[in-house]
């Protein structure tokens, strides 16, 4: 029969864990309420025994958490108070006993209670004893609350949040800790910083810790304090400062054209500027852009108020059917000038070709998957979409109803060198698609590349496709960088699509004429 004191005073603690062992009782002894709630959350106790004014987590505090918790709903409750205002409070399921407290009045009492609780629900609770799971409310224990908990006491495992109880509003997310340290965050399509502030901001839902040996890569570069200290400093920004910042529900439009904009911006002003051009709506700028959400706002905001940007009535916008078509009108008359079709070309549609060369066959069929999915795009699947060892045709893009861009692809494979400047001439550009570690990636196709560049009109772009939390090798890049040029380097992730289709396009922007 387990009861868990938490009491600042170690001496009256002590005093009242003697008393009770006396009586048959198994006592714990904690001096603050964070200690006191991991204690309770790895071994439930059957009558909880805290102060009041118990430091970190005060004691009504710590008792409203525990009934939260499934694992702890049935503990007893029993403060302690210092004073006489304490004495007098009235909290619901509890007694009071102070401010003098007689330990062995307390003990005796402690007793009756224990034996009071029904057997079977104390042997829920022995049965649940050293499983090391927490499950629990966020209302009652913030998300911060929990991680510094968890940060404390060194935790290696999974939380699991949830907020909302239909299928269709529900958001899921999970923060994943190695030794107390915060390693990978996700939340639906939202990863990273950006999933962990958005959560710290809940105020309701569910949580539920599974201990475990984590082995993920870690996706974040800050300490967990840092984190947390930032995430909460942006939310409570965000608090304060909402009536300044772009509504969600508004649309926004970019005032100037590009080739207007500076060329040295910040990499956040750079994605805000680049997810504009697919997106008007305030919530889907924020939702594709990869920062946080109050920074992306407050970017917003900046360039509004610079006029670069221009806000909108979202209930005054008719927004465009941006599924139907890729691109506007602009780059598909640029393209027919390319090919000299003139004002009135042949009838029948028109293509461009674009010479694709992967350093490796998957880097063909991944470029084909995520190609597949956008707007006009015909492109063929499974194992015929790379053509490891001949010369074939990916597919095609459509630019408009008259022009589009046709996928050819050719090996890397020296046995192939004779073909590359063949396969090269006359084509809109060449687009070399590397996977796996960048400098093997580079070596596959640095012969392709030294070939290529005798090809008249040569443009050659580089698509570095990277996979799940995976990093840039910025070493391998700088030791290579004679390979690219200002505009050639394209880095797509592939694993995530809204984000990898809004790149793709201004992949697709760039390499038009």
């Amino acid at each position: 029969m387990s009861v868990l004191i938490a009491d600042a005073d170690f001496q009256r603690g002590k005093r009242i864990a003697t008393a009770c062992e006396q009586l048959g009782l198994r006592a714990r002894l904690f001096t603050h309420g964070a200690a006191a709630l991991e204690g309770a959350l790895l071994e439930p106790p059957l009558l909880l025994i805290a102060q009041l004014a118990l430091p970190l987590i005060d004691g009504a505090q710590l008792g409203g958490i525990l009934r939260a918790n499934p694992r702890t709903r049935t503990v007893g409750l029993v403060y302690l108070a210092d004073n006489r205002a304490d004495a007098a409070r009235e909290v619901a399921g509890a007694e009071i006993f102070g401010p003098k407290v007689e330990t062995d009045a307390l003990a005796a009492r402690a007793r009756e209670l224990v034996e009071a609780r029904d057997r079977g629900t104390a042997s829920r609770a022995r049965s649940s004893e050293g499983v090391g799971g927490v499950e629990g409310d966020l209302s009652q224990l913030p998300l911060a609350d929990l991680l510094q908990l968890f940060h404390v006491s060194q935790k290696s495992g999974v939380i699991a949040l949830r907020r909302g109880a239909d299928a269709d509003g529900a958001q899921t997310g999970r923060v994943a800790l190695r030794a107390g340290e915060v390693i990978c965050v996700e939340l639906d399509s939202a990863t990273g910083e950006k999933a962990l502030y958005r959560m710290l901001a809940w105020d309701r839902g569910q949580f539920a810790f599974a201990p475990g040996v984590v082995t993920e890569q870690p996706s974040l570069g800050k300490p967990t304090r840092a984190l947390l200290q930032e995430g909460l400093r942006q939310n409570q920004e965000w608090a304060r400062c909402a009536d300044q910042l772009p509504p969600l529900d508004a649309s926004v439009h970019l005032k100037v054209r590009r080739s207007s904009l500076p060329v040295v911006i910040q990499p956040l002003t750079q994605e805000v500027l680049l997810v504009l051009e697919a997106y008007s709506r305030v919530s889907d700028v924020v939702d594709h852009c990869s920062f946080p959400d109050y920074l992306v706002l407050r970017t917003l905001h900046t360039l509004i108020e610079r006029g670069m940007v221009e806000l909108r009535d979202a209930s005054a916008e008719v927004q465009p059917d941006t599924g139907a078509r890729l691109f506007s009108d602009a780059p598909g008359v640029r393209l027919r000038e390319w090919m000299g079709l003139g004002d009135n070309p042949a009838p029948g549609v028109h293509d461009a070709r674009l010479l694709v060369v992967a350093s490796d066959p998957s880097g063909s069929r991944e470029l084909t998957r995520l190609v597949k999915r956008l707007p006009g795009a015909m492109l063929r699947g499974g194992a015929d979409a790379a053509a490891i060892d001949r010369l074939g045709v990916l597919g095609r893009l459509a630019v408009d109803d008259a022009v589009g861009i046709e996928f050819v692809e050719v090996p890397a494979d020296s046995r192939f060198a004779a073909i590359w400047p063949l396969a090269g001439h006359g084509c809109v550009a060449i687009l070399l698609v590397l996977t796996g570690p960048v400098s093997t990636a580079l070596e596959a196709v640095r012969p392709v590349v030294e070939t290529l560049r005798g090809v008249p009109r040569a443009r050659i772009f580089h698509l570095l496709l990277l996979e799940k939390d995976a990093a840039v090798e910025a070493d391998a890049l700088r030791e290579n960088l004679s390979i690219f040029d200002d505009s050639s380097l394209f880095l797509i992730p592939i694993g995530k699509g809204a984000t990898a289709d809004v790149l793709l396009r201004e992949m697709f922007l760039r390499i038009l004429p």
